[in-house]
């Protein structure tokens, strides 16, 4: 069995609901904390509270890019990635540009990813997730999604925003994790609240964990 701490490090805790206060905000990073998260995820105007509330510990702010639909400019999602990393963000979950991929428009899809993907020319430490919205895609355009991400230098990909359509499947899984290989990351993200769920994403190929409810995921666990 997988120990409460090797999953807390697997695991971006995240509340990105658009009826998020300050209050559920500074929870999420007290949570976080507690439990050793690999990350708070935040939308945008959170950053700066999550920055300050988690400074000095190893939980890391993860926020949205382009959210959730994917379809801003990308000099306007390369603006955004700066701007919150200059504010204290290490982790950007970007939505792909759903739209262009839909219409097979794969050089500006490339380029869009590539956008966020520049900020690690200054920004290291940081790490870019790209969020094909599975629930929008079929296999095939699914493949070309996580081909295209893995070109243009992400470091992960992700299944979907949680906000939109469809959930996280062990299926989708698989597909994303024999797309880019073994050395990518794969974050299975939207609907997985259980153990037995995250468990079965994990054995499916995920190496990330993306929920609400990982303080209830966790506990499951026998300390």
């Amino acid at each position: 069995m997988i120990s409460r701490k090797e999953l807390a490090k697997m695991t971006d805790h995240t509340n990105i609901r658009p009826t998020a206060t300050a209050e559920d905000i500074k929870q999420l990073c007290h949570e976080a904390t507690k439990y050793g998260f690999n990350t708070a995820v935040v939308n945008p105007t959170y950053v700066p509270l999550a920055v300050r509330l988690l400074k000095n510990t190893a939980v890391k702010v993860c926020t949205t890019i382009g959210f959730p639909l994917g379809v801003t400019l990308p000099e306007v999602k390369a603006y955004e990635t700066k701007t919150l990393a200059e504010v204290g963000a290490k982790e950007f979950d970007m939505v792909i540009n759903i739209s262009a991929l839909k219409s097979k428009d794969y050089a500006t899809v490339k380029r869009d990813i590539e956008s966020v993907v520049d900020i690690k020319h200054s920004h290291t430490d940081s790490v870019v997730k790209v969020i094909i919205e599975t629930g929008f895609m079929t296999d095939e355009e699914k493949v070309v999604a996580c081909s295209l991400s893995k070109e243009a230098g992400a470091d992960f990909v992700k299944t979907s925003t949680g906000l939109l359509v469809g959930k996280a499947t062990v299926e989708d899984i698989r597909l994303m994790r024999k797309t880019v290989g073994p050395n990518m990351g794969v974050k299975a993200s939207a609907g997985v609240r259980t153990l037995k769920q995250a468990l079965a994403m994990i054995e499916a190929g995920a190496n990330r964990i993306g929920t609400s409810t990982g303080v209830q995921i966790i506990e499951e666990i026998p300390e």
